[in-house]
């Protein structure tokens, strides 16, 4: 894979969870019980693709500038997309998704949710919509 950094960047975010979705064999990153990416691997546990979440008109954008951008795998097809793992998508533009999809499961918890999130994380604040 060529985004060797994912996990490490996922995981410094406030309250991210991840565990192995073993029927999937997709390694899962949660906010508050919910899903905003994972990195799907194949039978020999590489990863192929990196599903993420996005707001569709967004989502549509990047599939039409980026080959290696496609409707999401195994997943809602307006709400997600799959980013090949050994695509040519520019770091900076994965991580600017990665932030995004993170940013939008974590504003569809109630603020009570965010804020205990955000709290037990140490972050005062780190959602912007």
């Amino acid at each position: 894979m060529r985004y060797t950094w994912i996990d490490e960047f996922l995981m410094k975010k406030p309250g991210v969870t991840k565990d192995l979705q073993q029927d999937w064999n997709w390694i899962r990153y949660q906010i508050g019980g919910k899903m905003f990416a994972a990195v799907c691997m194949d039978d020999d546990n590489e990863p192929y693709y990196i599903t993420l979440k996005l707001e569709p008109a967004e989502g549509d954008f990047l599939r039409k500038q980026y080959e290696d951008i496609i409707p999401g795998y195994y997943m809602n097809k307006t709400h997600w997309n799959s980013v090949k793992a050994d695509g040519k998508v520019p770091d900076d533009i994965l991580k600017d998704m990665l932030d995004k999809a993170y940013n939008i499961v974590l504003g569809s918890l109630s603020k009570k949710k965010q804020n205990e999130i955000l709290e037990a994380a140490g972050a005062d604040e780190y959602y912007t919509d």
